[in-house]
């Protein structure tokens, strides 16, 4: 039972983590997943990673940290931290040397391009912020790629020396204690002409590799992938139990949506089956919310557009020009609460291991649309309200306590499961 959270919103810092470890085993979780604590300069929440080594100074120290972990596994809950693959932040002294200079060993660490007209069949992600992949750099005259937000430079995964870095980043957080790493982005990380630059097969021998690694060198702490698709393309990502021990299962999440609508499990029912057949030692993480926004791009054009249309009918928290929709699970359903249970009630009856955004066990809505964020993502990522879980504890009838009997009813009906 995985619970995802920003250190900050949720408790402050690590310090603060500490203290909450109570309220979580509580609700039944056992295991955390951190959103980066990394140093950034916090364009991406986070993602933008200027030092893969350390704690952001908000967050409190290393000392902190590692004292967070060792009080979590104490109470028989593990960590699991986000690993940041596909780039890095421009701040990063990686990109700050070969920015500068053309002459510089770091320049083979990132893409570059003269003319910024290759890999134009690339999906540009966030299409919707920025005109195209490609981003301009004075200090060189030269363009160097970015698949997201222009301060978060791509690496050059077809280098060799960014395996070794990795390696020495994994290293360095597993014997601090972690028990797993979320790979984001993971299916961009390699690009290729004539492509989507999406998913490619050299991916998946990145993938083995780090496995490899971390089986000889640390059994037991895990790989979750992030990578968005189509069921046959996210299924790949498990390789013959060789590659990630768990992948989120974006379809599954897409389709829970979709039967609710139309109040009809049989689309549903077909994606549980073709999700099926993983190997023995893999898992699914499913979810229904998280950080980002509800992404519904497995599905078919007109399923899509009819759902969107159903949880956010005036586009007020629209993401990628419609293909998805930021809202939490009590903005979605603000005017009739009782789905939040229906949907968590559904989710947890499906294979997997489920996973609980920060919030959702007391209806933390959306931020207000006065912040007018650029980004729409950031609606969802507002506090945690400690004044609501002291008000829904006293209440046997609060979604707190709703949330809590349907976590403990999973936990008795698959223990090893979740």
């Amino acid at each position: 039972m995985i619970y995802e959270a920003y250190v900050d919103k949720f408790s402050g810092d690590f310090k603060g983590m500490n203290s909450k470890l109570d309220y979580l085993q509580n609700l039944g979780i056992n295991c955390v997943w951190l959103l980066p604590h990394y140093p950034s300069p916090m364009v991406d929440d986070g993602y933008d990673v200027s030092d893969y080594f350390g704690v952001r100074k908000e967050l409190g120290s290393l000392d902190d940290f590692k004292d967070f972990v060792s009080a979590a596994h104490a109470k028989g809950i593990k960590v699991i931290v986000d690993l940041v693959l596909n780039h890095v932040s421009v701040e990063h002294l990686w990109f700050k040397e070969a920015k500068n200079s053309a002459a510089s060993p770091k320049r083979a660490y990132f893409l570059w391009s003269k003319t910024g007209r290759e890999f134009s069949g690339s999906v540009n992600p966030f299409f919707h912020l920025k005109a195209g992949n490609w981003i301009y750099n004075s200090g060189t005259d030269d363009y160097y790629y970015a698949s997201f937000f222009p301060e978060q430079a791509d690496l050059n995964w077809d280098n060799p020396e960014i395996f070794t870095e990795v390696i020495r980043i994994t290293d360095f957080w597993a014997k601090l204690g972690v028990d797993g790493f979320r790979l984001d982005a993971v299916a961009h990380l390699i690009k290729r002409e004539g492509t989507l630059s999406l998913h490619q097969p050299k991916v998946h021998d990145i993938l083995k590799d780090m496995r490899k690694y971390l089986d000889i060198n640390y059994p037991g702490v895990i790989m979750l992938a992030e990578a968005s698709g189509k069921i046959e393309q996210v299924i790949q990502y498990f390789g013959n139990g060789d590659e990630c021990h768990m992948v989120f299962n974006f379809p599954l999440m897409s389709n829970i949506y979709l039967a609710v609508k139309r109040n009809d499990m049989k689309p549903l029912e077909e994606l549980v089956k073709n999700s099926s057949g993983i190997p023995d030692n893999c898992q699914w993480a499913t979810f229904v919310s998280s950080h980002d926004e509800i992404t519904l791009a497995s599905l078919e054009e007109t399923a899509r557009e009819e759902v969107v249309a159903w949880l956010d009918p005036k586009s007020v928290f629209s993401f990628r020009g419609g293909r998805g929709v930021s809202m939490r699970l009590a903005s979605t359903f603000k005017d009739n609460p009782d789905m939040v249970t229906a949907v968590l009630k559904l989710l947890f009856t499906l294979p997997g291991a489920p996973v609980i955004y920060y919030g959702l066990e007391i209806g933390v809505e959306n931020l207000a649309r006065e912040n007018k964020f650029v980004d729409s993502r950031r609606y969802v990522r507002g506090q945690f309200d400690w004044l609501q879980v002291k008000k829904q504890l006293r209440d046997p009838d609060s979604l707190l306590n709703k949330v809590k009997k349907i976590i403990r009813l999973r936990l008795r009906s698959c223990p090893d499961a979740c």
